[in-house]
């Protein structure tokens, strides 16, 4: 199959075109700079020059393919409803090419979305709208698509997709830690994340794109809920500092833009996930990787 995916530069997206590679597919990766088009080519991928906000360039991208595979998304969290606005427009012009065909387009969302406070399950709707978690907006334009004719379905990884190179939240608590001098949690720090290696969650991508089931919701969790206590108990040792619980008006002041996310109570299942696809992830879970990846070497 001929894969055309966005973000096959980023820390997934390139394990993602890696595997694909790897079981005899073709892939076309959309690179918006001259180093990302030189690193598709030493991956043995297809460039296809644009960006997420270059519509044209993916509509084109996504008829040049036999299915898609939506890693792409722009990390600036100080724009985050905008960037999440882009990404919505983004999903309606590659799958405006796709209606009434059965080529797959495989969505990434994330498991935080499905049913916060609860244990999240694939058959889960999110309870929130775009005014609540601007991201909503990524599984609306996805079952918009589906009611079109367009074979759609989600990914939904877990807040923590970890592994070598990793750039995301748990990277980004380490160095408030390393900056304040202490590893937080809020209140009793029971809320939980769910996690998944990055290198588990590639096979899960390739897996949904060849099972093309349309309307489906697949989970990227491995560690189905990890106490956020937990967490900052792991980088309080990795760091060498105090591991302390901040009120719910200390944790403002402490993980600033980072606080919902700090306090969100989001388990995930993914039993369906790997029933349905055979997905047995076998990288390590995220406190092992904490512990022994290289996450606290400065």
């Amino acid at each position: 199959m001929k894969v055309f995916v966005t973000g096959p530069t980023g820390f997934v997206g390139s394990v993602v075109v890696a595997e694909l590679i790897r079981c005899g597919h073709q892939v076309l990766g959309l690179a918006r700079s001259d180093s990302s088009a030189k690193a598709l080519t030493a991956m043995g991928a297809k460039v296809h020059r644009g960006e997420l906000e270059d519509l044209e360039s993916l509509k084109s991208g996504a008829a040049a393919a036999d299915g898609i595979i939506h890693c792409g998304f722009i990390h600036d969290f100080s724009r985050f409803k905008e960037v999440c606005e882009v990404e919505k427009q983004a999903l309606e012009a590659m799958g405006s090419v796709l209606i009434g065909s059965d080529r797959p387009f495989v969505i990434t969302s994330g498991t935080l979305l499905a049913n916060p406070g609860h244990l999240a399950t694939e058959e889960d709707r999110t309870p929130m709208t775009a005014d609540d978690f601007p991201r909503v907006l990524t599984e609306q334009g996805a079952d918009s698509l589906a009611e079109r004719d367009v074979n759609t379905s989600l990914v939904r990884l877990s807040p923590s997709v970890h592994g070598t190179g990793d750039h995301g939240f748990v990277p980004m608590l380490i160095n408030l830690a390393r900056e304040k001098g202490e590893a937080a949690y809020i209140g009793e720090g029971n809320n939980r994340w769910s996690a998944v290696h990055r290198l588990d969650a590639a096979v899960l991508f390739r897996l949904a794109l060849e099972r093309a089931e349309k309307g489906a919701r697949y989970h990227g969790a491995a560690d189905e809920g990890i106490p956020f206590r937990d967490i900052a108990t792991a980088i309080g040792k990795g760091l060498g500092v105090p591991v302390v619980s901040k009120s719910k008006e200390e944790a403002a002041g402490y993980f600033t833009w980072m606080v919902h996310f700090a306090g969100i109570d989001g388990p995930a299942s993914s039993k369906l996930t790997r029933e349905r696809l055979g997905w047995n992830p076998v990288q390590p879970g995220l406190l092992d990787d904490m512990q022994n990846g290289g996450y606290f070497q400065s």
